[in-house]
C-alpha cells in the first residue's frame, strides 16, 4: 500500500523573543473593571467624543451621514433596573457601530417629570411629617418637588454612565425645562386653535389613590377573579295577581314573582356598589322576551328611585339574562346610552372612591368596596338577591400605583386622536414606519384603527399646567387658551383663574424627538438632526409614547413645516425588545423583590460582563429570564467571555510585541494566516448584517464563536511557535502583521458591545507601520471586508486539520487515554488537499493533538486487524487510532460491555413501558413522546457502545 508519511517532529524548543520585541510588563494578569472602566468613561466624556456637530450632518452641508436616537426618557424618579440596563445597552450598541461607521451620532439623553409617580414620592415625605399637599399650598409643594428633583433627578443618568452609555450629555434634557415646556403649550394652543383640544364632561378612568384621571392607556387591565352578582329588580306599579301584561297593555313573557307576587326582572354585576347609581335598564329593541317592558319602570332597590326599561341596541341579547342596568355615571358604555336615551347621571363615588352624598344615607362615606358588601348583604335580606357565582375578568389598574381604577364621569380635557391616528396609520402600512418583531405592526395598527380620544388633564400639581384661564365674572364666562400668560380678561377685563389641573405626563413626551432639538425654533439641531434614526423601547409603552410620537411628528414637523405628514415621522425603525423576567417568567418588580440592580452586576463584574449577557440573550422577540438568586451563573456568559477575550488578548500582546508591524500582504501569508483572516472576512459581514435588523443576540454569538472558537483555540495555538522564532525571522513578522491585523478587525466589530475591555487591549496593540491609527474606538473606523483576504480555500483545509485534531482529542477522551500520551494516528481515504495540509502543518497537528507520528494516504484504510479507536470524518476519509499498549484494553472491553448491559437494562424497561396499551393511551401525549425519545436515545447510545467495542477486540 502507498503512503504518504508524514512523522511529526517535536517543537517543545522556544527561541527567545529578541528585547526590542519584548512585551510591556504593564499588562494586568487579570481584568480589573473597577480600576479600568471608570477612568475610561471620563477620558471619552472629557475629550467630546459623545458630541455631535449639526454641522457635520449633510442635511447641514457635510459630509456625514446623521444617526440619531433620543432616549426613552426614564422617569426623574427612577434608579437603574434591569429593564433600563438592556434598553440603553441596545441602544448605546446602535450609536457606538454607527459612529464608528462614520456617521454624525447622536444620542439625546434626558429624563420625564413623571408627574403621577414624582408627585406620589413627594407626597408620602410629607406624610411622614404628617402633613398634606393641601395645607402646604401649591406654591410651596410645587417647589418641594423641585428642591427634590434637583438633588436626586439626575441619579439614574450617572447610573447609565456607569454601564458605558454614550449619550450626548451637553444635550440633556427634562421635560419641565424651560424650551421643552415652551413646546407643550406650543402643542395644546395650536390644537385647540384646531378644535383638537377640547374640554367635556365624559366617562374617565379615575385612580382614587393618585387622585387623578387617567388614559385609557394608562388603565392596565389585570385579569382578576371576582364575582358577578346577578339582582332582582321589582317590576314597579303592579299589585299581586295583575296577571302578565304591563301598563302597555302588551303580553310579555312570564316573569318570576317575589313572595308577595311582584314580578322582577334580574340584572348581572361584578359592581354592586354602582346600582345605587342606576337610571334604566336596558335591553335590545328586538329581544321578544322583552318586547311588552318598553318603557316600563322598576323599582330600584335601596334607593327609593323608580327607573325606567328602555330599548337600545347596544345589549346583547344572547349574554346572561339580556338585561343590563345602566349606571352612565360610572360606566362607558352606559354612559353612551345615557345620552342617547336623555337619562341623568348619578355620580355616587367621591374622588377617594367612597360613597357619595348622592348614595342613600345607609351607605354614605362607606369605602367602594365596604358598601359592594353591605348592598349585597341587603339584597340578601330583601330576598332581592337572586345568585352569585365566581368570574374571572380583566379589571384596570393604575399603571403608577396599582390601585382599581374606577370608570367615572368627571369633564377633563382631551385630545381628538381620530384626525392625528389616521396619518400614523398610514404610515405603518406604507412601510415609512418599520416594527421589529413585525408582530408588533399589527398591534399598532389595530390601536389605530379604534382609537378613542385622549384625557390629557391630570388633577395633580406636579407638570406643565393646562395654559387655561378662565373669567371670574359669570356673566362673562370668557375661557382664554394663551401663549403668555394673560393678566386681565381680554373681553371684559376681569381678573382670570387657570385651570388647577397639568397635563398628563405623555402630553410632553410624546414631542420628545423634536422638542429637545429646540422646536418650535428652527434651530441647526432640529435642521440636522430630525428626522432620528431608530428608536429602541419596551413593547409596553408602544401606545402611551411611540403611536403619539408618530402622531406628533407627522402633525408639528409634518403637516405644519411642509403640509405633508409623512415628512414628520419622527423614526424609521422601532426596535421592541423583550422584557427581563426572573427565572419563574415573572416581571421584575419592587414588590414581588425579585428585581437585580445593574449597578451591583457592574460592581460584581464590570459593565462589559453585564452587556454581554444581556445582549447574547436578547433574540428578536424573545424575554430575558434571570436568577435574582444566583448573579454569578446569571451573568457567568459575560463574565466568561470578558474574561477569555481579556486573556488571550493579553496572550498576544505578551507574544507580539510592541514594535509596529508591517501591513498584511497576501503573498507572504501562512495557511493558520490566510484561514483567521479569510474568516474575520465573513465576521465583519455577518455583524454588520446583524446589527443592521437588530439581531443583538445573534451578533454577540458570532463575535464570541469567532474569538473564542477560531481566534483563542486554535488560530493562537498554531501561531505560537512561530511568534516564538521557531520558524525564523520572517514568519514571525508575518505572524505578528496577521495576528495584529486580527485582533484590531476583532476589537473593532466587539467594541459596540463590549467598549471597556476592547479598548484598554486596542490602546496596546502594535500599530501597521505607515497607519495612521485613531486614538480611540470610539472614534475608529468601522471593519470593512477586504475581498483579498477571502480565501475560501484556506478556510475548507483548515475546518479540515481542526477536525482531525478535535477528532483525536474527543477518542483520547472517550478511550480514557492518559493526556501525556502520544499517539499513532492514521487516515484512510483523504483527498489530496486533507492530504497536503496534514503533511504541511504537522508540528501544529502534533503539538495539539499530542500525536507522535500520523500516516495519511488517498487508499482506504487498513487497520491489519489491530486493537483501536475509530472515527470517520466530514470528507469522508476514515480515521483509526491504534490502541494497543496505550491503554489496558481487557479493562476498557470489560467496562463497554458492562455499560452496554446497564443500557440493555434500561431499553428493556422503557420498551416494556411503551407496549403497555394502558399507559400509551392513558399517559398525556407529551410524557408518552419523552419515553419514546428515551427508548431512542438509549439504542443510539449501545449501538455506539457495540461498535467502540468491536473496535477494540
Amino acid at each position: 500500500m502507498n503512503r504518504t508519511r508524514c512523522v511529526l517532529v517535536r517543537t517543545d524548543a522556544r527561541s527567545p523573543m529578541p528585547n526590542a520585541q519584548r512585551p510591556t510588563p504593564e499588562i494586568p494578569t487579570r481584568y480589573d473593571p473597577k480600576a479600568t472602566e471608570q477612568r475610561l468613561y471620563e477620558k471619552w466624556e472629557s475629550a467630546g467624543y459623545f458630541r455631535a456637530d449639526p454641522r457635520h450632518s449633510t442635511r447641514m452641508g457635510g459630509e456625514r451621514e446623521p444617526y440619531v436616537i433620543v432616549i426613552p426618557p426614564p422617569n426623574v424618579t427612577a434608579v437603574l433596573h434591569m429593564g433600563h440596563g438592556l434598553n440603553n445597552t441596545i441602544q448605546d450598541v446602535l450609536i457606538r457601530w454607527q459612529r464608528m461607521r462614520g456617521r454624525e451620532a447622536l444620542w439625546i439623553p434626558g429624563t420625564d417629570h413623571a408627574g403621577i409617580a414624582t408627585q406620589n414620592v413627594v407626597e408620602r415625605q410629607l406624610a411622614a411629617e404628617g402633613k398634606t399637599r393641601q395645607e402646604v399650598g401649591r406654591e410651596a409643594f410645587v417647589e418641594r418637588v423641585w428642591s427634590w428633583v434637583d438633588k436626586t433627578g439626575g441619579t439614574i443618568l450617572e447610573q447609565l454612565r456607569a454601564i458605558g452609555s454614550s449619550c450626548d450629555w451637553s444635550r440633556t434634557a427634562f421635560t419641565l425645562d424651560e424650551g421643552l415646556s415652551r413646546a407643550v403649550r406650543e402643542v395644546f394652543v395650536r390644537l385647540y386653535e384646531r378644535d383638537l383640544v377640547y374640554r367635556g364632561n365624559y366617562i374617565i378612568n379615575w385612580c382614587p389613590r393618585c387622585l387623578t384621571a387617567l388614559s385609557n392607556e394608562e388603565a392596565e387591565p389585570e385579569e382578576t377573579t371576582g364575582k358577578i352578582w346577578r339582582l332582582r329588580y321589582p317590576i314597579a306599579d303592579e299589585q299581586p295577581g295583575q296577571g302578565d301584561r304591563t301598563r302597555t297593555g302588551t303580553r310579555t313573557r312570564s316573569l318570576a314573582r317575589l313572595p308577595d307576587g311582584r314580578r322582577y326582572i334580574v340584572v348581572a354585576t361584578t359592581r354592586p356598589e354602582t346600582m345605587l347609581g342606576d337610571t334604566a335598564v336596558a335591553v335590545h329593541p328586538e329581544d321578544e322576551r322583552y318586547v311588552g317592558l318598553h318603557g316600563a319602570l322598576v323599582d330600584l332597590p335601596l334607593t327609593g328611585r323608580r327607573i325606567s326599561i328602555v330599548a337600545d341596541a347596544y345589549v346583547d341579547p344572547e349574554f346572561g339574562s339580556g338585561m343590563v342596568k345602566v349606571t352612565p355615571a360610572h360606566d362607558p358604555n352606559d354612559f353612551e346610552i345615557g345620552r342617547r336615551h336623555d337619562l341623568p347621571a348619578i355620580d355616587v363615588l367621591t374622588d377617594e372612591a367612597r360613597m357619595s352624598d348622592e348614595a342613600p344615607e345607609p351607605f354614605r362615606g362607606l369605602d367602594r368596596f365596604e358598601a359592594r358588601t353591605r348592598v349585597v348583604a341587603a339584597f340578601e335580606e330583601a330576598g332581592l338577591l337572586e345568585g352569585v357565582e365566581e368570574h374571572t375578568h380583566s379589571v384596570p389598574h393604575c399603571y403608577r400605583c396599582g390601585t382599581i381604577v374606577e370608570p367615572r364621569l368627571s369633564e377633563q380635557w382631551f385630545v381628538r386622536m381620530q384626525p392625528l391616528a389616521e396619518p400614523a396609520l398610514a404610515a405603518s402600512r406604507e412601510g415609512r414606519v418599520r416594527f421589529t418583531p413585525d408582530r408588533w405592526k399589527k398591534v399598532y395598527e389595530h390601536w389605530l384603527e379604534n382609537i378613542r380620544d385622549w384625557t390629557i388633564s391630570r388633577q395633580l400639581w406636579w407638570g406643565h399646567r393646562i395654559p387655561v384661564w378662565y373669567c371670574r365674572d359669570e356673566a362673562c364666562a370668557e375661557v382664554i387658551v394663551a401663549r403668555e400668560d394673560p393678566t386681565s380678561c381680554p373681553k371684559c377685563g376681569g381678573s382670570l383663574e387657570q385651570d388647577p389641573d397639568v397635563l398628563d405626563t405623555w402630553f410632553s413626551s410624546w414631542l420628545w424627538p423634536f422638542s429637545t432639538m429646540g422646536w418650535p425654533d428652527e434651530t441647526p439641531d432640529l435642521k440636522a438632526f430630525y428626522p432620528t434614526s431608530a428608536l429602541s423601547t419596551a413593547p409596553e409603552i408602544l401606545f402611551f409614547w411611540v403611536a403619539r410620537m408618530i402622531m406628533a411628528g407627522q402633525e408639528f414637523m409634518g403637516r405644519e413645516r411642509t403640509g405633508e405628514p409623512m415628512d414628520g415621522i419622527p423614526f424609521q425603525d422601532v426596535y421592541l425588545h423583550g422584557t427581563v423576567r426572573d427565572n419563574m417568567g415573572r416581571k421584575m418588580s419592587k414588590s414581588l423583590g425579585n428585581g437585580i440592580d445593574p449597578l451591583e452586576v457592574v460592581d460584581l463584574f464590570g459593565a462589559d460582563a453585564l452587556r454581554f449577557t444581556l445582549l447574547a440573550q436578547a433574540g428578536v422577540g424573545t424575554d430575558i429570564l434571570m436568577n435574582p438568586s444566583d448573579l454569578g451563573e446569571t451573568f457567568s456568559p459575560g463574565r466568561n467571555f470578558a474574561n477569555k477575550l481579556w486573556n488571550a488578548g493579553r496572550f498576544a500582546l505578551m507574544n507580539m510585541g510592541e514594535d509596529d508591524v508591517a501591513r498584511v500582504d497576501a503573498a507572504t501569508l501562512e495557511l493558520p494566516d490566510r484561514w483567521i483572516l479569510s474568516r474575520a472576512q465573513a465576521v465583519v459581514q455577518a455583524v454588520d448584517q446583524q446589527l443592521t435588523v437588530f439581531r443583538f443576540a445573534d451578533a454577540a454569538e458570532s463575535l464570541r464563536q469567532f474569538f473564542w472558537g477560531e481566534v483563542a483555540d486554535w488560530y493562537l495555538e498554531l501561531v505560537k511557535p512561530r511568534l516564538y522564532g521557531d520558524h525564523g525571522d520572517a514568519s514571525r513578522d508575518v505572524a505578528r502583521s496577521s495576528l495584529v491585523e486580527v485582533m484590531d478587525t476583532t476589537l473593532r466589530l466587539m467594541h459596540p458591545l463590549v467598549p471597556f475591555i476592547t479598548e484598554e487591549l486596542w490602546l496596546r496593540l502594535p500599530r501597521p507601520r505607515d497607519v495612521v491609527r485613531e486614538e480611540s474606538l470610539v472614534i475608529a473606523k468601522w471593519p470593512e471586508a477586504r475581498p483579498e483576504l477571502v480565501d475560501r480555500g484556506a478556510e475548507q483545509t483548515m475546518a479540515a486539520l481542526i477536525e482531525v485534531v478535535s477528532t483525536v482529542r474527543t477518542l483520547r477522551a472517550e478511550y480514557n487515554v492518559p493526556a501525556g500520551d502520544e499517539l499513532e494516528v492514521f487516515i484512510g481515504g483523504a483527498t489530496p488537499d486533507l492530504a497536503g495540509a496534514v503533511v504541511r502543518e504537522g508540528s501544529a497537528i502534533r503539538r495539539l493533538a499530542r500525536i507522535r507520528e500520523a500516516s495519511v494516504t488517498a487508499e482506504p484504510l487498513q487497520t491489519d486487524g489491530r486493537a483501536g479507536a475509530h472515527a470517520v470524518l466530514r470528507s469522508g476519509a476514515d480515521l483509526f487510532i491504534p490502541l494497543e499498549g496505550i491503554i489496558d484494553l481487557e479493562r476498557e472491553r470489560t467496562r463497554l460491555e458492562e455499560e452496554m448491559a446497564r443500557i440493555a437494562g434500561q431499553i428493556v424497561a422503557t420498551e416494556k413501558k411503551l407496549e403497555n396499551r394502558q399507559f400509551v393511551e392513558r399517559a398525556p401525549a407529551d410524557v408518552v413522546e419523552r419515553e419514546r425519545e428515551k427508548a431512542a436515545s438509549f439504542r443510539d447510545q449501545r449501538d455506539r457502545l457495540a461498535a467502540k467495542l468491536e473496535a477494540l477486540r
